[in-house]
C-alpha cells in the first residue's frame, strides 16, 4: 500500500457555513489524504448573507505553529493556500511555503478575493497584485475569471468568451510563474459554465462544462478547488481532477437546489463525498 498523503490547508474556518477548512477538511480526508490545517481566521460564520458574525484573526499564530512544526521535521505531499485576509498573511503564507516546501511538494493557490468582476468588500486592487507574487510561486493556481484579470491587471469582462481568450490569461497566469492553472468561470455559450486547465510544461488545454443551476451558492470554489487537490493528491491528472471537481461540485450545488434549503448555509457537499472517493479512485 502507498504511503499516504498529506496536504496542508491554509485557510480561515467558519464555525457555521459551509467554505474553506470547513469544506476543505472532510472533503480532502474522506478521499484518503491526511489534511493538516493552519486557520487564519476564526469567524462564528462566513461573510456572505449573515451580518453580526465574529471575527478572530489568527495571523499571530502562524509562525509560531510552523515554527513549532519545523522542530518535528514534518513534511508535505501539498500545501493548498484559500482565503487571507490581508497582505500580511499573504507574506507569511509565502514565507511558510519555502520553510516548508519539499522538492516533491505540489503548492495549489486559491486566490480568493473577487468574483463577478468585483474585489469582495475588504480588498483592494493592490490586494490583487500581492496575491499574484503568491500564484507566481505556486505549481497549480485555481483563479475565477475576474480573480486572474486583476492579477493581471487587466479590466474584467463578461463573457461569454472564447477559447483564445481563455488561454491568453491562462499562459499570462503561467507567465508570472505558476506551472500550471485551472480556471473556473469559463463559459463559450449561455447556459454552459465549467473550467479550463492548462499546463505551460506540456502546453495541454482541456475544458469542461456542465448544465447552469440558477442562482449564487456560497462556497462552491472551495468545494471545487478542495476536490482539485484531492484528485491531485490521488495520482489524478490536472484534466481528470478538474473534471471531477466540475462533476463534485454540481452534484452538491444540485442537491441543494432541489431540496430549496437556505443557500447561505452553503451546499450539500457532505452527501457526495462517497460518489466522489469512488469516482476519484476509478483508475
Amino acid at each position: 500500500m502507498a504511503d499516504q498523503k498529506r496536504v496542508l490547508a491554509i485557510h480561515d474556518i467558519s464555525c457555521v457555513g459551509r467554505c474553506s477548512l470547513t469544506v476543505a477538511l472532510p472533503i480532502i480526508s474522506a478521499t484518503g489524504v491526511e489534511c493538516s490545517v493552519i486557520p487564519t481566521a476564526v469567524l462564528s460564520t462566513h461573510t456572505g448573507g449573515f451580518t453580526g458574525y465574529t471575527y478572530r484573526d489568527m495571523t499571530e499564530d502562524i509562525v509560531p505553529i510552523v515554527d513549532h512544526w519545523m522542530t518535528l521535521g514534518l513534511g508535505f505531499d501539498s500545501i493548498y493556500t484559500g482565503f487571507l485576509g490581508s497582505k500580511e498573511q499573504i507574506e507569511i503564507v509565502k514565507s511558510t511555503i519555502g520553510r516548508l516546501r519539499k522538492d516533491n511538494t505540489v503548492v495549489v493557490v486559491d486566490p480568493a478575493m473577487a468574483d463577478n468582476g468585483k474585489m469582495y468588500p475588504i480588498f483592494d486592487m493592490a490586494f490583487a497584485k500581492d496575491m499574484g507574487s503568491l500564484c507566481a510561486i505556486a505549481d497549480i493556481v485555481v483563479p475565477n475569471i475576474t480573480e486572474a484579470c486583476f492579477m493581471l491587471g487587466r479590466e474584467y469582462r463578461e463573457g461569454p468568451y472564447t477559447p483564445d481568450y481563455i488561454i491568453g490569461l491562462m499562459k499570462d497566469l503561467c507567465a508570472m510563474g505558476a506551472r500550471k492553472v485551472v480556471l473556473t468561470g469559463v463559459y463559450f455559450e449561455e447556459g454552459k459554465l465549467g473550467a479550463a486547465t492548462y499546463d505551460s510544461e506540456t502546453t495541454k488545454t482541456s475544458y469542461c462544462f456542465r448544465d447552469v443551476i440558477p442562482g449564487y451558492y456560497h462556497g462552491t470554489g472551495d468545494v471545487f478547488a478542495s476536490a482539485l487537490v484531492a484528485a491531485v493528491m490521488n495520482g489524478r491528472s490536472l484534466e481528470d481532477s478538474a473534471s471531477i471537481a466540475v462533476d463534485y461540485t454540481v452534484g452538491s450545488i444540485m442537491r441543494t437546489y432541489d431540496a430549496r434549503t437556505d443557500v447561505k448555509y452553503g451546499v450539500n457537499f457532505e452527501a457526495g463525498l462517497y460518489d466522489l472517493t469512488k469516482e476519484i479512485r476509478r483508475c
